[in-house]
């Protein structure tokens, strides 16, 4: 940046940039220097649509109910909506389950045994 900004007190700003590949967006915020505090520049802010905690608890009440413990969020939002109750969307639900840690491969897993690959050994011709 050193160089472009020696370059554009010679040519320009536009010039120096175009000759140099650099946005010229990148000076101008190099140029103001770190006016933005670390609070203000990046970090996500939670959507205003998000559910507060006593509503992801209500949810996982419902799915840790004895009612839905085996069933999967697909299967328990179509039936609360099938009896008139929305919640939160299925996908929703998939992530307040994660955030438990509770959302993992159903599937039964094989552990395949060791494979050791066989030795073949001959003292002969035509033994192998």
């Amino acid at each position: 940046m050193d160089a472009t900004e020696a370059l554009a007190l010679e040519i320009g700003t536009r010039r120096a940039c175009e000759a140099l590949v650099v946005p010229r967006a990148s000076l101008y915020r190099r140029r103001a220097g770190s006016k933005m505090k670390a609070a203000e520049c990046g970090g996500k802010s939670p959507s205003p649509r998000a559910l507060q905690p006593e509503e992801k608890q209500t949810v996982l009440d419902i799915l840790h109910s004895e009612r839905f413990v085996d069933k999967a969020p697909h299967e328990v939002y179509a039936t609360l909506l099938d009896e008139g109750k929305y919640h939160c969307s299925i996908r929703t639900m998939y992530r307040i389950l994660e955030d438990q840690k509770e959302v993992k491969e159903r599937r039964n897993q094989l552990r395949h045994p060791v494979y050791e690959k066989p030795e073949l050994l001959a003292t002969g011709p035509n033994q192998v």
